[in-house]
């Protein structure tokens, strides 16, 4: 038996593994053989939000559903489960430049400020 093998199952038959359904559904997490209904199936639990304290999902899935089943370990359940975190962006302060007194203009006086150079630069080409 592989150290994969060993170190994937627990003693009460749960073994950590990605499996894919179907081709097109993918979960990570705790996994084992159950019977359901008179059949064999598989019992996924995947950890909310990648942290078992919120609790568990449970699937179920019939053995011919199974695309790929891939055993691993709780470190990647965990982090394959934990919602999207935006990368945080970094805001670097203007300069500060002693020399100019920064004082808040409101956008009306900005578009005065522009008529009025807009003015000055029109009588002076004349």
């Amino acid at each position: 038996m592989s150290d994969t093998m060993t170190d994937s199952t627990t003693e009460d038959g749960w073994e950590w593994a990605v499996v894919e359904i179907f081709g097109h559904r993918s979960h990570a997490g705790r996994a084992r053989e159950e019977e359901r209904f008179g059949s064999k199936m598989l019992r996924i639990d995947v950890p909310v939000k990648g942290d078992p304290a919120l609790g568990w999902e449970t699937h179920w899935y019939g053995g011919a559903s199974i695309f790929s089943y891939t055993l691993t370990d709780p470190e990647s359940v965990m982090r394959a489960n934990r919602p999207y975190e935006p990368p945080s962006r970094l805001r670097i302060e203007a300069p500060y430049d002693d020399f100019v007194d920064y004082e808040p203009v409101s956008a009306v006086d900005r578009i005065k400020a522009a008529a009025d150079r807009a003015e000055a630069a029109t009588k002076e080409n004349r």
